[in-house]
């Protein structure tokens, strides 16, 4: 039976998971603790993701465009810092920055947002390996697949936390559109990839 997209978990929902809550006043560059600014400027890819969500607040609260526009660049410059060092919480702010755009500073880029995704996902997260699933079964930012959406369910569904089931449900209803030939070869790429990706809970 064909399923319609809407059946799909819509990747706005997951914007809750991803980021923070944003506060309600905006938090001025010249807010920014500077022993936290310290540490992100040496590096600390933590730090870089702290600075880079306090740079979003800023943006979002702020009514100058110019200021607005310098807050969304510097957001974006953060994350790409703490993205660079393979810190998942800054791909993952970086590809939600790019799925959503920043006002227009950032535009929106479901290329660039699939491809930060996806590297989140390849270190074994969940909630971008759902992210990447919902990408390929619509078809944004990367050809739509839904051996591949059913691949990257399958691996999201396998990890216990709060989105487990949603994505253990949408991995069968994705199931229902491929074959069983294309069932097979992804079940072998599931296990290659968590052969490959031990966890450290040993919950493969």
């Amino acid at each position: 039976m064909l399923i319609e997209s809407k059946q799909l978990i819509p990747g706005a929902m997951f914007l809750v998971m991803l980021l923070p809550a944003a506060a309600q006043t905006a938090t001025p560059a010249a807010a920014i603790d500077p022993a936290l600014l310290a540490k992100a400027n040496g590096g600390d890819a933590t730090a870089q993701v702290a600075v880079g969500e306090q740079y979003a607040q800023a943006a979002a609260s702020e009514h100058d465009k110019a200021q607005m526009a310098g807050d969304y660049q510097q957001e974006l410059a953060w994350y790409r810092k703490a993205a660079g060092q393979n810190n998942i919480s800054g791909e993952m702010h970086l590809a939600a920055l790019y799925r959503d755009g920043g006002g227009k500073t950032v535009p929106r880029d479901m290329e660039q947002a699939a491809s930060w995704y996806r590297r989140a996902a390849d270190q074994g997260d969940p909630t971008a390996q759902g992210m990447l699933a919902v990408l390929y079964s619509m078809g944004q930012g990367v050809p739509h697949s839904d051996p591949d959406a059913y691949f990257w369910f399958d691996l999201a569904a396998s990890v216990k936390g709060p989105n487990q089931e949603k994505y253990a449900a949408n991995r069968q209803m994705i199931g229902e559109r491929i074959t069983a030939d294309e069932l097979s070869d992804v079940q072998d790429r599931v296990a290659a990839w968590k052969a490959a990706h031990p966890r450290p809970d040993g919950t493969n």
